[in-house]
């Protein structure tokens, strides 16, 4: 049985058949060819017990039926092809699958946006008929598309500039500015901070529009280069830095009836935040949380739509270090006196139900489970579920929870990173998991009977074909000698135990971040697995100020970024220190965004520990860092002088002992170039030596082909600085 199996092995390896490791290009642009097995776009359907998805070749969608098992293709992309055609005759269409965005309006109905050569569509398309229903048309480079509740007006950004369509495609100008310093609706607005992802909302009445007027005309213009001409231009893009003036918001109710415009009366400081923006069922009347610029007090008012008179204050939220709405008001189906409230002022994001009178009716938390995402309510409105963050911030479970008593039941079990979701009538569960040692498991499960049906148990997409390192989630202890931490390690490919390795320790940091996971591959990117093959250990942990452990976990940070972050990255060292096979010696470490100023940060505080690192866009002195972002953690220059100069890299260029590479985007609108070219002059003063790479053409990352010549130069860095 041996011979027989060596000689397996012999013939494979003269075949080509033999493991090997991933190519550079293979870790950066993650293959194809080892991707997860996975049914794509698929969820429930609406008012029936099926769930649809898209096959392999994206032509065709398919629904299974939770019920019988059975599935029939029921749509194809000839057919949504033929039905374009038959319905908009003078337009050309060239899709090249099923329409991906589709969502369910009930079971034969559903809804598409499209694209042809003159204009957009937004399709409702049935079934059953095979018929287009309704095409919305607006201007092929429109954005920020949104259909009233009639599905008769679809409103969109041409430009800065508001525009209404009909299904005739009968436009009309809401907004006519001609200065591109008044953006209006845009979902751009106050950098899309405090959880903002629109900037129009349509009336539940399908009558009115009300949308987000910001002004930035007192903004500082900010230059960036373009190389694209004979002789280089200037493209400028307004950004407000931390401590000066920054943009003027207001909302706007324009009235499709009476053609007329209304701004709420949202008196304060100019210069405050407008969030959670929410109509009421009725329509009468709009929710706003106006959080000053401090960020540190959010009052929940109302605001008639028709006068924009300010109604009350339904309650206020208070903190002596920041307070950040993330998520709009949820109201209760037909009842338009009762709605869901997020926020984390107990400790962890939970949900409360309020009335509109302001008074709390039910705190609807369960433990510490954090609320990540509301799923919605079940069809008789009497509870709602939601994907709740668990197990110290690794696992992802779906809950549900009685709004009468707030009695919660948890309906994942599973070890893992779970996306489910309830059927209409809540009997049964659709669940797609996956954990370090299962890549994805996509099943239906009846609540009633637990009997399951399997539609996706994926095998490793590596096995046989790639050698892939070993993979460890680990947990060690916060500087604070209490909280623990999240970490992963992968070891450098068939690592020999007598022998010492260096250290790439890649990090981020920074609040909204999770690095460390329970799903497959551990949250780690190719790259990552990439260098472990080519004999280093690579080596991440989720520092306190990153998400997914709660309010006190990130609030340490306040006025000092950076402080608590690299003290518990320390920690993470001291494991690594604890390891037989890791070279204290050659330890380095890249990170981008807040990863990059964290990696500056560490080798400027730290160098007689780290020896080499790669800083991607960093930031470098929180003082150029844009206001919505950087007052939530730092507040101004002004009201924390000792706090922008304790957490600077500037004054502290001289302490640089390591290799640092520095790679910026010369179209950076996020970090702008000026923190990698002040660094840059600092040390050119100081005498110190420092590399630097600019990528001419991009933002703040670099995307698409050029990043296998980004991971090329950060791989190539290490071997040649750390290794020798």
């Amino acid at each position: 049985m041996k011979k027989y199996s060596f000689l397996l092995v012999l013939l494979a390896t003269h075949l080509g058949f033999a493991q090997r490791t991933l190519t550079i290009q293979e870790a950066t642009l993650s293959s194809s060819a080892f991707s997860v097995e996975n049914l794509n776009g698929i969820k429930w359907s609406k008012n029936d017990n099926t769930v649809s998805y898209l096959d392999a070749s994206y032509q065709n969608l398919i629904v299974q039926s939770a019920v019988t098992q059975r599935n029939e293709t029921i749509a194809t992309k000839s057919d949504i092809e033929k039905a374009l055609k038959n319905a908009l005759p003078n337009e050309t269409f060239a899709l090249k699958t099923f329409p991906y965005n589709y969502n369910w309006v009930n079971y034969n109905l559903i809804t598409f946006t499209v694209a042809s050569e003159q204009n957009k569509y937004i399709v409702e398309y049935n079934t059953n008929t095979k018929n287009i229903l309704s095409a919305l048309p607006y201007a092929e480079n429109g954005t920020n598309a949104i259909v009233n509740a009639s599905n008769s007006l679809v409103a969109w950004l041409d430009g800065n500039n508001i525009k209404i369509t009909n299904a005739e495609n009968v436009t009309k100008n809401v907004t006519n500015d001609a200065d591109t310093a008044i953006v209006n609706g845009s979902d751009n607005t106050h950098r899309q901070e405090f959880g903002i992802d629109r900037g129009m909302w349509w009336s539940p009445t399908a009558d009115k529009l009300l949308y987000y007027r910001k002004d930035e005309s007192m903004v500082a213009d900010y230059p960036l280069p373009q190389w694209d001409t004979r002789v280089a231009t200037i493209k400028n893009t307004k950004y407000p830095m931390a401590g000066e003036k920054s943009e003027e918001v207001t909302l706007i109710v324009y009235d499709l009836k009476t053609d007329r415009k209304v701004t709420l009366k949202t008196d304060g400081d100019k210069e405050q935040y407008l969030t959670t923006v929410t109509w009421s069922p009725n329509g009468e009347s709009v929710y706003v949380g106006v959080l000053n610029r401090g960020q540190d007090h959010l009052k929940l008012n109302a605001y008639d739509a028709t006068t924009g008179n300010f109604i009350k204050t339904l309650f206020e939220e208070k903190l002596s270090t920041w307070v950040e709405p993330q998520h709009a008001l949820l109201f209760v189906p037909n009842d338009a006196e009762h709605f869901i409230y997020q926020t984390d002022a107990e400790g962890f994001n939970q949900m409360y139900l309020y009335n509109t009178k302001g008074k709390l009716v039910r705190k609807l938390g369960f433990e510490n489970v954090i609320v990540e995402k509301v799923l919605g309510f079940s069809k008789d409105g009497k509870s709602i579920s939601y994907m709740g963050i668990t197990n110290n911030g690794l696992d992802r479970q779906l809950f549900q929870v009685e709004l009468k008593k707030g009695k919660t039941k948890q309906l994942t079990t599973e070890p893992g990173y779970h996306n489910a979701s309830l059927s209409t009538d809540g009997t049964f569960l659709l669940d797609q998991y996956s954990n370090v040692n299962t890549p994805n498991v996509i099943q239906i499960i009846n609540l009633k009977n637990k009997k399951t049906q399997v539609l996706v148990d994926a095998k490793n997409p590596f096995e046989g074909l790639i050698d892939m390192p070993k993979m460890e989630l680990v947990e060690i202890t916060a500087a604070d000698g209490k909280t623990p931490l999240n970490g992963r390690i992968i070891y450098p490919l068939n690592y020999d135990a007598n022998k010492k390795y260096p250290v790439m320790i890649y990090v981020y940091g920074g609040s909204h971040a999770q690095l460390v996971k329970n799903r497959w591959m551990g949250g780690a990117s190719l790259f990552d697995y990439y260098m472990a093959q080519n004999d280093y250990v690579v080596f991440t942990v989720d520092n306190r100020g990153s998400d997914a452990r709660g309010r006190d976990f990130t609030r340490v940070t306040h006025r000092n970024l950076g402080v608590n972050e690299m003290a518990d990255q320390l920690k993470g060292v001291d494991y690594l220190k604890s390891l037989a096979i890791v070279d204290q010696n050659k330890i380095g470490v890249y990170g981008w965004s807040y990863g990059g100023f964290m990696t500056t940060s560490l080798l400027l505080n730290y160098n007689d520990i780290f020896k080499v690192g790669v800083a991607g866009g960093p930031v470098m002195d929180w003082k150029w860092y844009e206001a919505m972002y950087g007052e939530r953690y730092m507040d101004t220059p002004q009201e924390n002088p000792e706090g922008y100069a304790k957490t600077s890299t500037l004054n502290k260029v001289k302490d640089l002992k390591g290799d640092l590479l520095i790679i910026h985007g010369a179209q950076d609108p996020v970090v702008v170039q000026q923190h990698s070219m002040e660094f840059i002059e600092a040390c050119i003063k100081a005498g110190i030596q420092v590399d630097y790479f600019l990528y001419p053409t991009h933002e703040h990352n670099v995307r698409g082909i050029d990043r296998v010549h980004l991971n090329t130069k950060i791989a190539r860095y290490f071997d040649t600085y750390l290794k020798r």
